[in-house]
């Protein structure tokens, strides 16, 4: 079967092969721009006027490749800023005697641009390459193993065929959590926001071993003393009021406070034999 080749068309030294002949009326503009501007000397009153109307032309080019980014969780606007920034770069790198034409140049820079945008600037906590580079061979593992084997892959089988260790595995399929935060704000089911249902840490929890040994130990000291030490650490008063409650004076609290407490610590040291 005979096969037609696809015209080429000579732009100076450089032959270029159009991939999509609706683009040609563009690409021939843009070649054409880029071949007055490359013409002109540094300094020429009209480089900065042609240089703006490849920007123009070719911006159409760049916004294509930014839509192709989105719904990722990224703003359309954010992305169309990054790949039209990326294109003015290409327009002043570009050097129409080194390589293909324009658009072949331009379309792997600004998608690369793109690429590093989101590895870069798009996850809301940060995390090391390594951990975003192991997530997006993850991404793909998972569909090509479970095609292959029929199942959900395990943890084992990625990290067989990956050549990572499950540990590795776990931690880029744990970093995916960093890329979107979500609002300690937002409502749940209940009704509740999500701050609500976060645990904290319960200092309580530290004390209740000590609690529970006193609790028998406290059983064996005199009405009055349980009482006083009920006052002074459960409803936190002071040793005057104590004295005014238990119509004492404040000398005799204290002392009988103090004796309480120093049987208490003999007590707990010597497991309650002492």
């Amino acid at each position: 079967m005979s096969t037609t080749a696809l015209p080429t068309r000579p732009v100076g030294d450089r032959v270029t092969r159009p991939s999509d002949d609706r683009n040609r009326p563009v690409e021939d503009r843009i070649a054409g721009l880029l071949d007055h501007l490359a013409d002109l000397p540094a300094g020429h009153p009209r480089r900065e006027a042609l240089r703006a109307d490849v920007i123009s032309a070719a911006l159409p080019m760049a916004d294509r490749l930014a839509r192709r980014f989105a719904h990722r969780g990224e703003a359309l606007e954010d992305l169309v800023q990054v790949a039209r920034v990326a294109l003015v770069r290409c327009v002043d790198g570009y050097d129409a005697t080194r390589g293909p034409g324009f658009t072949a140049y331009a379309v792997p820079c600004i998608a690369g641009e793109l690429k590093r945008h989101f590895r870069d600037r798009a996850w809301s906590v940060r995390v090391p390459r390594r951990l975003q580079e192991t997530r997006l061979e993850l991404n793909q593992a998972v569909g090509l193993l479970g095609q292959r084997l029929g199942r959900t892959p395990t943890v084992t089988d990625l990290a067989g065929y990956l050549g990572l260790s499950e540990d590795d595995v776990r931690a880029g399929r744990d970093c995916a959590a960093a890329y979107t935060a979500v609002s300690l704000q937002s409502p749940v089911d209940s009704g509740a926001e999500l701050g609500d249902l976060l645990g904290a840490e319960d200092r309580e929890l530290e004390v209740v071993e000590t609690r529970e040994s006193l609790r028998p130990l406290l059983a064996r000291l005199s009405g009055r003393e349980r009482r006083i030490l009920a006052l002074r650490f459960g409803e936190d008063l002071t040793q005057s009021e104590i004295a005014d409650r238990v119509a004492l004076s404040q000398m005799h609290v204290s002392r009988l406070l103090r004796g309480a407490l120093d049987q208490l610590r003999t007590w707990m040291a010597t497991g309650g034999y002492a």
